[in-house]
């Protein structure tokens, strides 16, 4: 997913880099609009995924103060390794679709200045 979303920013960040008509633009703002609700959905669920893994892990600390045991020690220890990286993916998706939000300000703007053009 990560390669997926940067290399699709890549591409219409080139794509604004050159110059193209209002009908190329308006085809661009409603694929990217489509993308950006599928990147939203895709943030969506892993934030509820990742919320999951933070109750879990916190309700594996709890176990291990009232009532230390291993297996509460292992759990907590399976709970973190899973955590830290749905937390850095999670970062990466808000990031990225803050970013795209930019560039569909930057679309509209762009094609604003075609329409008024001609």
């Amino acid at each position: 997913m990560k390669e997926y979303i940067s290399t699709y920013i890549k591409q219409v960040e080139e794509f604004m880099k050159a110059e193209h008509g209002a009908a190329e633009y308006q085809k661009l703002l409603g694929e990217f609009e489509t993308k950006i609700n599928y990147f939203q959905h895709e943030r969506l669920i892993h934030l509820i995924v990742t919320v999951l893994f933070a109750l879990l892990e916190m309700s594996s600390i709890y176990v291990i103060l009232v009532a230390p045991n291993l297996g509460a020690i292992v759990f907590s220890i399976m709970f973190l390794i899973l955590l830290v990286p749905y937390v850095m993916h999670y970062y990466f998706l808000e990031n990225s679709v803050q970013k795209m939000y930019t560039i569909r300000d930057r679309i509209i703007s762009e094609l604003e200045r075609l329409t008024d053009k001609a």
